[in-house]
């Protein structure tokens, strides 16, 4: 059985890389269900301390979600798509141990969530962030509250509506990226943080992180419900899978030309 989440011991520190390099980590069922497995193991572990997530190559953290997957989704599908996620974010903001995000490259989409998710992010200049869901079609629902938690109105409208990718400058000059360092001390620099802070007193790091997510998890399940909504109404349209099958058209014929 092929994995997608590779799992490896630091210490007191379990770093998990998602590993589907070929398609620059985007998401499907299989990868989804395995971080929230691998996740719930961390959980339960008494000896893992903080958790790293990464992915895999120099290219991206993930691309976010792989088009191939959802371009054929009806309605039906598509409520139950928006459920897995809704698994797996309450699975990341439930954790009892930090997680710390190591930004190796792109993050797009639903790894842009992810990622934002976390509690701390450690990237790099190329370490490009953004939610271009419009461009291929698919309508946002969670995104813009996690970014408007973050960034307020303003901004986070002009990124939904763009679908614009920012750097990883602009993304560190606005706090989404906590460290900006080179790319080679990514990694490194993200273990040191998940160390730190596995040292820290377990039960308070377990109450500060309820707190938090007490603070914030109305917003987030209000996104999934009208994430529920606002996919069934998309995907019963055709609409999306009209622009994934012409953007997947596109980056085909780039390929074959490059």
């Amino acid at each position: 059985m092929e994995n997608f989440v590779i799992s490896e011991r630091r210490g007191d520190v379990v770093v998990l890389t998602l590993s589907r390099p070929a398609v620059l980590n985007a998401w499907h069922r299989p990868m989804r269900d395995e971080l929230y497995a691998r996740l719930e193991e961390c959980e339960a572990d008494a000896t893992c301390r903080a958790i790293v997530l990464t992915g895999a190559g120099e290219r991206a953290f993930g691309a976010g979600q792989d088009l191939n997957e959802t371009k054929s989704f009806d309605e039906e599908r598509a409520e139950a798509w928006i459920d897995e996620w809704r698994r797996l974010y309450l699975r990341i903001r439930t954790l009892s141990k930090p997680l710390i995000c190591a930004l190796n490259g792109l993050a797009a989409g639903s790894a842009f969530q992810v990622a934002l998710l976390c509690d701390i992010r450690i990237g790099h200049a190329g370490s490009k962030m953004g939610q271009p869901e419009i461009n291929s079609g698919i309508a946002s629902s969670l995104g813009p509250w996690i970014m408007k938690e973050m960034l307020g109105l303003s901004r986070t409208t002009e990124l939904v509506l763009t679908g614009r990718m920012m750097s990883g400058e602009e993304a560190h000059q606005i706090g989404l990226i906590h460290r900006l360092v080179p790319a080679a001390e990514v990694m490194p620099v993200a273990l040191e943080v998940a160390h730190e802070l596995a040292a820290k007193a377990p039960l308070a790091m377990r109450l500060d992180k309820a707190r938090l997510h007490e603070m914030t998890v109305d917003g987030l399940l209000e996104g999934l419900d009208a994430g529920v909504r606002m996919q069934r109404e998309s995907y019963g349209s055709g609409e999306p899978a009209r622009l994934m099958e012409a953007f997947l058209n596109r980056s085909k014929k780039a390929a074959e030309q490059a």
